[in-house]
């Protein structure tokens, strides 16, 4: 069992930053891919950014390429979305979750065993 806890999310200009922060608690946190993944109001939850259980391996969405960057620390059990040069359209409610493979971090919502609560990021125009 995981627990997963976000954190970091608020209000910010376009342009600016943030930096989100998941926390796990539970046994072989090391052992799971995690990735970021978002939800807008009437848009289905996508594929933000995923990172290998290790941290060598890291994947983004086409959109975030570039601006965001994700990272890990086995040894604090936490997952970070470091996110630059915000837009409007990156409003959304960020979710981080876990998946038990030692393979890539998939990019669909179902293949994830364990979901945060959740926290909302709204870019201002």
């Amino acid at each position: 069992q995981v627990q997963l806890v976000e954190s970091g999310g608020g209000l910010v200009q376009a342009g600016g930053s943030l930096r989100l922060s998941c926390a796990a608690s539970g046994r072989a946190f090391s052992s799971y891919a995690v990735a970021w993944f978002r939800q807008a109001p009437g848009k289905e939850r996508e594929f933000v950014a995923g990172v290998s259980w290790s941290g060598g391996t890291t994947y983004y969405a086409d959109s975030v390429k570039g601006r965001f960057t994700i990272s890990r620390n086995n040894a604090r059990n936490t997952v970070y979305l470091q996110m630059n040069s915000l837009i409007h359209e990156d409003t959304a409610v960020y979710y981080c979750a876990a998946a038990r493979t030692m393979s890539r971090p998939p990019p669909s919502a179902l293949s994830y065993d364990y979901w945060g609560q959740g926290t909302q990021v709204t870019v201002s125009l």
